[in-house]
């Protein structure tokens, strides 16, 4: 079993930036391949990011490709994602899973609860 808590999320101006954190329970996570999704209101959870298990091999939507960053820190058993140029677009419940660096939600094993990114125009 494992946990995963998002934090850092909120509300930020279009043209703003954000990081968001994801903290995993486990000794293997250096092992953990993570990634990153989103859901609007009314729409399906859609793939943002996605960094395999030694950070060699990171993948992007192309709706945030250059703006967004997804890093690692083994050390914290953390994962991040710098959000840059913002705007009303990005804003969704932002979850992070572990199990794949695939863009299908199904291929995940475990999610966090989310944490809510708001951006205003």
């Amino acid at each position: 079993q494992v946990q995963l808590v998002e934090s850092g999320g909120g509300l930020v101006q279009a043209g703003g930036s954000r990081r968001l954190s994801c903290a995993a329970s486990g000794r293997r996570f250096r092992l953990y391949d993570m990634g990153w999704f989103r859901q609007a209101p009314g729409n399906e959870r859609e793939f943002v990011s996605s960094i395999n298990w030694n950070g060699d091999r990171r993948y992007y939507a192309d709706s945030v490709k250059g703006r967004f960053t997804i890093s690692r820190e083994d050390g914290r058993n953390t994962v991040y994602l710098q959000m840059d140029s913002l705007n009303p677009e990005d804003t969704a419940i932002y979850y992070c899973a572990t199990g794949s660096t695939g863009r299908n939600s199904g291929e995940y094993d475990y999610w966090g609860q989310g944490t809510q990114v708001t951006v205003t125009p």
